[in-house]
């Protein structure tokens, strides 16, 4: 597999799994107000350009054609699609490797997850694609998982406690076809001490 290049494919459609969720979505909203799904519906297309391609993206014909679905005009929702990074606008690796690097993250180590991406991934630094076209790095503001940093999503998978040696073994796992369990690295259990819990245990807690 090679790196992905930014080339818009000739045209869109949704295919009937995608067809599938937008009907549940749509029906979500009042008559008059199917505006209000575009982000769901971009995130069905990302859903569906990774799925058919490995590349999860949203290019501007697919944006084009929610355009009509919602019957709204295209430059709405490209404003849509290119404000929020959630919305890849140009393809990207089989493995979206978003490193958070905000306060806590970065106190608790990302620069050790950062040099491991890059060492195990094949990668120069974010915004990069490996060679390989398996991983694309990005940097992300605070993903909402501190309790447990440092922290970082695969596409929409969350990874936390992690340093040098465990992402690298993430990233391995990752090459060789396998998904580990989102989660604490260390096994912690939801935002609990390090430790285990320290309170509220026995009788007590039931």
């Amino acid at each position: 597999m090679t790196a992905p290049h930014h080339e818009e494919p000739a045209s869109f459609a949704f295919d009937a799994e995608s067809e599938a969720k937008i009907a549940t979505i749509i029906r979500r909203y009042p008559e008059g107000k199917q505006a209000s799904a575009v982000i769901p519906l971009l995130y069905v297309v990302q859903k569906q350009m990774g799925r058919l391609t490995g590349s999860a993206w949203v290019p501007r014909v697919a944006m084009d054609v929610v355009a009509e679905r919602l019957g709204m005009p295209p430059i709405r929702v490209y404003e849509v699609a290119t404000f929020y990074f959630m919305f890849n606008t140009k393809p990207i690796g089989k493995f979206h490797l978003q490193v958070c690097g905000t306060t806590p993250c970065w106190l608790r180590g990302s620069d050790e997850v950062l040099r491991a991406c890059k060492d195990a991934g094949g990668l120069k630094g974010y915004g990069d694609t490996s060679a390989d076209g398996n991983f694309t790095l990005t940097e992300m503001e605070c993903m909402g998982a501190c309790v447990n940093a440092p922290m970082i999503a695969v596409d929409d998978d969350y990874y936390e406690d992690l340093d040098y040696e465990s992402t690298v073994k993430l990233i391995e796992a990752l090459k060789r076809g396998e998904r580990p369990a989102p989660g604490s690295v260390t096994g912690r259990r939801s935002s609990e001490a390090a430790g285990g819990a320290t309170a509220l245990t026995g009788a007590e807690s039931e």
